[in-house]
């Protein structure tokens, strides 16, 4: 991406991002990536890198581990694999390993379930492979502790097994040399020591004429003589040689093992380079926690349509402090090109802008951004920014000037991929001349087709965005009544700036304030009261719509609740109706079982007894029986519906119900205990105990 001016990354605090991402860099290859960060324009790129930043963002908030350790910096090491002749210390051999080691566990843990879930990061390895030949050669040579092995070669065998010896018989002839040295008390406090790889005996510095060999030193203090004793010169030398052909073999070892390594530098260098890639994608996916970042649509046409979009940098400063922050909402596309922002000071106009501007680099940079998801963001390939005072000392320029010379800039460069961020756009000279020139240059751009955002106070600017395509007025809404910014953008409606409101509120005089209004063209004046009111009048309205929807909100979760309560009452009442029909089914199933056995042992008794006619009667009186029992329970039900039973006494005239068969008559005549009770056409004597009174319901 083409950035003017030179110091655009700097207006939009892009360093600072930069700077951020390498923080969560481990290694100095994604440190220096970080540094030095660039905005691409190809959109197979951008999405690769934001898609790999998705996916490892994803596997840090499933808290699942990524096999990618590896933090050494190994650049000089590989360059010197390439260069014949070369030779790696033990060191660089244990790194190269530990590089290896690292590279086969990301290897295996691309499964074929894994590749596909993380196409994206699976992608760095494709054009790779693994090596297991590398671990080979260097555990030929070293142990698990990074020590070259005595079986390295048969050479370097036989010198360690010949030192091993000397050193024991070295041992063992030093100790009788101190033993007698001490006995004699020649020998100081330290009874041995080493000069130049040697083994020296400490002994007082008076005594040092008594003892035969070599003095290779003194103290600080002169009071103790370091000696090699003469029984041990040539014991001395003798380890000294073999220690000396030890490094030789040594050397001859690492320098064929170097060389056996070099056939592998490129694909060495290739390990180096995805231990460090997935290093910087890890940091990516960090930051990307931190600043609450999201992936949104990418476009490459040109277009801009942020869904609560937050300013890195700010929302990462007040999530630190707990300090809300106000979201912004925009969409720019070939309809709404450049948007104009009017609206007060210190209202948040110039931040709106650089919200713009910085999410755009960064997402052209493959950093994903705190917007909402559904965000869609095209590609630009220039970004031009004029923000604050450009005055140029070392050309003369005044502000103005600088101001010109930069919209001449914009005017010859602009086209269709061209993003461009104005603040105050023709200021710096006459209102009335830099309105017409700002008028002007908006025009040109707009021509030209390129997509841009304005500041101004300016109200012809204001007054062209209504009546020309391409262009429209957006503005920072304020609380008028507490003079408070509210520091959110309504894109759509043009910004009062507040002049002679702000005037009143912090109290300065009446009279100059009046002075002020009738200086300034009526049709102005009343035109910047009417926006003022608009937004008032707005504001209030965007409240009560939150009120609405929470209410709303509100009713949904009743209605829910209340349909949950009538399926749980309905279930009941399924379940109430299930058990008495259960009940009744058990009912009828144990009369049957029942039935059944009594069936069964008048057969029985049918075929043992000689008088059938008892039978017959015990079988008529099991059968009718049930049917009679069944005609009264359903009487009884009838006339319990029409019926209400009485406590009162029973007297002539009396409607009474007969307790055994539930008919119903009125009572004629008593006569003692008994009663002549009329039912239907038929009077019947009935004892008074068996009768109860009632009336109809």
């Amino acid at each position: 991406m083409k950035l003017y001016p030179e110091s655009a990354e700097l207006q939009f605090e892009f360093n600072k991002v930069k700077t951020l991402l390498s923080g969560y860099c481990e290694t100095e290859y994604a440190k220096e990536k970080s540094l030095n960060l660039r905005i691409h324009t190809k959109k197979e790129f951008i999405t690769l890198q934001l898609q790999q930043a998705y996916e490892y963002k994803s596997l840090l908030e499933q808290q699942q581990a990524f096999p990618n350790n590896y933090t050494l910096n190994l650049s000089r090491q590989l360059k010197l694999l390439n260069i014949e002749g070369s030779l790696l210390q033990a060191e660089d051999f244990i790194a190269v390993r530990k590089l290896a080691i690292n590279t086969e566990k990301i290897f295996r843990w691309f499964d074929a379930e894994r590749k596909d879930a993380y196409a994206a990061l699976a992608k760095m390895i494709e054009e790779s492979y693994y090596e297991k030949a590398i671990i080979k050669l260097i555990d030929e040579i070293f142990d698990e502790a990074g020590n070259i092995k005595d079986n390295a070669s048969e050479q370097l065998q036989k010198i360690r097994q010949n030192l091993y010896k000397k050193r024991i018989e070295l041992r063992r002839v030093f100790d009788k040399v101190v033993a007698r040295l001490n006995k004699a008390g020649y020998s100081a406090e330290i009874d041995e020591s080493f000069s130049n790889g040697r083994r020296v005996v400490a002994v007082f510095s008076e005594h040092k004429r008594q003892v035969k060999g070599v003095i290779h030193g003194e103290s600080d203090s002169r009071k103790t003589a370091f000696i090699e004793p003469e029984e041990t010169l040539e014991l001395n030398n003798e380890v000294f040689s073999l220690e000396h052909e030890e490094q030789k073999e040594i050397a001859r070892i690492l320098k064929t093992l170097t060389t056996k390594l070099s056939a592998y530098s490129n694909l060495l260098n290739d390990w180096f380079i995805i231990a460090g890639e997935y290093d910087f994608i890890e940091a990516k996916a960090k930051l990307a926690i931190a600043i609450k970042g999201n992936y949104p649509g990418i476009s490459d046409k040109a277009i801009i349509d942020l869904k609560d979009a937050y300013h890195p940098l700010l929302l990462l400063y007040n999530t630190q402090s707990n300090k809300p922050t106000i979201p912004l909402t925009l969409r720019l596309d070939e309809r709404s090109r450049v948007l104009i922002i009017s609206g007060p000071n210190a209202g948040g106009k110039t931040v709106t802008m650089k919200t713009i501007g910085l999410n755009q680099l960064m997402i052209q940079s493959g950093l994903l951004v705190p917007v909402h998801p559904d965000s869609e963001l095209g590609i630009f390939k220039q970004l031009f920014i004029h923000i604050g005072d450009t005055q140029s000392i070392e050309f003369d320029l005044s502000t103005y000037s600088a101001h010109l010379q930069h919209m001449k800039y914009f005017i010859e460069n602009a086209n269709g991929k061209t993003l461009f961020l104005i603040d105050e756009l023709g200021s710096g000279t006459d209102p009335n001349l830099g309105g017409a020139f700002a008028e002007v240059i908006l025009n040109e751009l707009n021509y030209r087709h390129a997509f841009g955002v304005v500041t101004t106070h300016y109200l012809n600017l204001k007054l062209m965005a209504n009546h020309t395509p391409g262009i429209l007025n957006g503005s920072m809404m304020f609380d008028e009544i507490n003079l408070l910014p509210l520091y959110k953008l309504n894109a759509g409606k043009p910004g009062s700036s507040y002049t002679f409101a702000i005037a009143e509120r912090i109290g300065l005089p009446k009279h100059l304030i009046s002075n002020a209004k009738k200086l300034v063209d009526e049709n102005h004046f009343q035109l910047d009261k009417l926006l003022n009111r608009t937004e008032q009048d707005l504001h209030v309205l965007n409240k009560e719509k939150q009120e609405l929807k929470k209410i709303i909100a509100e009713n949904e979760t009743l209605k829910k609740q209340l349909l949950t309560d009538l399926d749980k009452e309905k279930h009941r009442q399924h379940i109430e109706a299930l058990k008495h029909h259960n009940k009744f089914t058990e009912e009828r199933l144990a009369y049957l079982k029942d039935m059944e056995r009594k069936m069964k042992q008048i057969v029985l008794e049918w075929k043992k007894s000689d008088n059938k006619n008892d039978v017959i009667k015990q079988m008529q009186e099991l059968l009718f029986k049930r049917k009679d029992q069944h005609i009264t329970n359903k009487l009884a039900k009838k006339v319990e519906s029409k019926y209400r039973e009485l406590t009162a006494p029973i007297e002539i005239g009396t409607n009474v119900k007969m307790k055994k068969n539930h008919q119903v008559g009125k009572v004629k005549e008593i006569r003692g205990k008994r009663a002549i009770v009329q039912i239907g056409a038929l009077p019947m004597n009935v004892n008074m105990n068996d009768l109860v009174a009632v009336e109809e319901k």
